[in-house]
């Protein structure tokens, strides 16, 4: 069992995607983003393997929730900043995580 004080360490924030390109250089299909988090944790970049279900164009200016305490993760020759979290079909298909209403980009789930 997961214990409250564990759940806390883990930071997920909203954040809206600022630019999109394509990441030829991953294993798995995947976009490299970039998010915009707000004044407190600013602008991070992440790869996600979202290309299935979304279009570059469909990203641009869609809020979506992010891990934004891990540690960066090298993915081939960009640096992985935040973690997006989806939910994942059965033919590891994302569908991202996201607001109902738009809020301020850097509010934290709880």
């Amino acid at each position: 069992m997961l214990h409250w004080s564990d759940f806390e360490k883990v930071e997920m924030r909203v954040g809206t995607i600022i630019a999109v390109h394509d990441f030829p250089k991953a294993k798995k299909p995947a976009y490299q983003l970039t998010i915009d988090f707000g004044r407190q944790l600013g602008i991070k970049k992440s790869s996600a393997q979202i290309t299935v279900r979304y279009s570059k164009d469909e990203l641009l200016g869609k809020q979506i929730v992010a891990v934004v305490n891990f540690p960066d993760k090298q993915i081939a020759d960009f640096m992985s900043e935040c973690l997006v979290l989806g939910s994942v079909g059965e033919e590891n298909d994302i569908v991202l995580l996201t607001t109902d209403k738009k809020v301020e980009n850097g509010l934290r789930i709880g």
